[in-house]
Formats: structure tokens, sequence, C-alpha cells
């Protein structure tokens, strides 16, 4: 009966791991629903941005504008990776450091000198246990992000980028493509890209500019910039409420298949042990006769 009662605590602490596992579920299948909401409101305001910016840009503005400035080699580089505060994802965290690190040996390699920024408790405690020097380290953006929190991670990098000491910023971040479907991306944010001679749009459509084009674009700049971390923050987001609500219903299934196998063992296990007890007072009784 040793092992009935051994088998007996399993299954009880099986059915509580499912309960917890189920119950981030259900917390992951909210929080998910709301960021994809936030992701949705995003795009058509970055899309719409993106195309003024298109529109208004040719590649003679480079030399006028630091955010335009296209260096011939890339020297000095920045990589800001976008990672959870919090585990239990499955293996979201470990595919965008993944990916961050190839990033980080691919512009080495080439023989720039790169620095990593790091948002998110997961990204940072990997790369501190690694040795690797963080330029900026921050932990407390949560599963809501919003305009301020990509504000200040990029701010201090178009500053250096506009004074020459950057070259290149590059965002990892996960793609939201479906609750199902979030691979980890680099978008370089810095230098804007310019369109290719012959393809600006401003000159193609007749638009009538208040003010004029110089002093929309040196505010609608930094603004994409900033927009395009902000709109990586929130897919990242979603994302890592998509793969935790995945990894969660996978644990779910998993603790009931597990605990169909033990129910079955124990009650093999118990019905050996009753048909042995019978079998000993059958014994007993005859025995006695």
């Amino acid at each position: 009966m040793a092992k009935a009662r051994e088998l007996k605590g399993r299954i009880r602490s099986v059915q509580n791991t499912r309960k917890i596992t189920r119950t981030m579920e259900m917390v992951a299948t909210s929080k998910l629903k709301r960021a994809q909401d936030r992701v949705a409101a995003a795009r058509p305001y970055a899309e719409r941005l993106g195309d003024v910016v298109r529109r208004l840009i040719n590649p003679e503005l480079a030399q006028r504008y630091p955010l335009l400035r296209q260096p011939g080699e890339v020297r000095r580089a920045a990589v800001l990776l976008l990672t959870a505060n919090r585990g239990l994802a499955g293996a979201f965290n470990a595919n965008l450091i993944r990916e961050a690190r190839t990033q980080l040996r691919e512009l080495r390699a080439k023989g720039a000198e790169v620095e990593l920024h790091v948002a998110g408790k997961k990204g940072i405690s990997f790369f501190r246990f690694l040795g690797e020097k963080l330029g900026a380290a921050v932990n407390d953006i949560t599963d809501r992000p919003g305009a301020a929190d990509a504000e200040r991670l990029v701010n201090g990098l178009m500053e250096r980028f506009t004074a020459g000491e950057l070259d290149a910023v590059y965002v990892v971040y996960a793609q939201f493509k479906s609750a199902l479907s979030t691979p980890p991306a680099t978008l370089q944010v810095l230098p804007v890209a310019t369109p290719e001679a012959g393809e600006g749009g401003g000159r193609e459509v007749d638009y009538i500019l208040e003010p004029g084009a110089d002093e929309i674009l040196s505010q609608v700049l930094p603004l994409y910039v900033r927009n395009s971390v902000y709109r990586a923050l929130v897919e990242t987001a979603a994302a890592e409420q998509g793969a935790r609500r995945t990894a969660m219903k996978n644990a779910t299934d998993n603790a009931g298949d597990m605990l169909e196998s033990l129910t079955r063992t124990y009650n093999r296990v118990r019905q050996a042990a009753i048909t042995q007890e019978i079998a000993e007072i059958v014994g007993g009784a005859a025995a006695l006769e």
C-alpha cells in the first residue's frame, strides 16, 4: 500500500499543477485579447506615418537631417533587445535572445563595435550571466507598454546617432503574426531608410504642406523612430501572451494525460492489493478447515 499512497500523492500534485496552468492559460487568454487590440490600433497609425515619411524624404535630404545619415560603413552600432519580465512562455525569450546573439555576432564579425541594450528581466539576467556589458537595462516595462516606454528606450540612442556616436540602431523584437506565430525579428530603426532614386513619393504627388516640408520632417522623423520602437513593444507584448497561453495550454493537456496514466496505475495497484488481501483471507480460511 506504500506505492498506492505514493501514487495518490503524485495524483494530487498533478491535479494542483493542472489547476495552476489552467488558470494561467485563462489569464494569458484575457491579456492576449487586450494586447491584440493594442497591436491592431497601432498598425494603421504606423503605416500612415511611414507613408508620410516616405513621401516627404528623398536621398538628397540625408545631408540635411541627421536621422537620415547613411554611413558608408557601420563602425559603431546599438542593438536594443525586447524580452519579457517573466518566464513560463515556452521558447519565447530563448528565441529572442538567440536572435540578438546572432545580430551581435554578425555585426562584430564585420568589425563593428556593438553595444547591447536590453528591456526585460529575462534578457537582462541572461546576458549578465554571460558577462555581457549592457548599455542599458530596463526591467520595469509592463505588459501594457506605452509611448513613454518607447521614448525612454530610444531617445538617448537618437541623440547619440545625431551626434555621430552611433552609425546604426537595431531593435530585436517578436513579430505578432498570430497567437501561434510570433517569430523573432530584427528591425533597423536608425538611420531612417530613404527611398531609392526615382522612388521618392513626395515629388510625384501634388501636396500643399503647412508648414514647409523641412519643418514637418524635423518633427516627423523623431516621431517615426519612436513609433517604430513602440510598435515593436506592443507586438512583443502580444507575442508574449500568445506564447504563454500556448505553453500553459500544452502544460494543462500534458498534466491531464499524466493524470490519466497515474490514475490507471493507481487503480491497478489498488486492485492488485485488494486481490492479494482476498487471496490471503481465503487461504487463511482454508487453513482453518
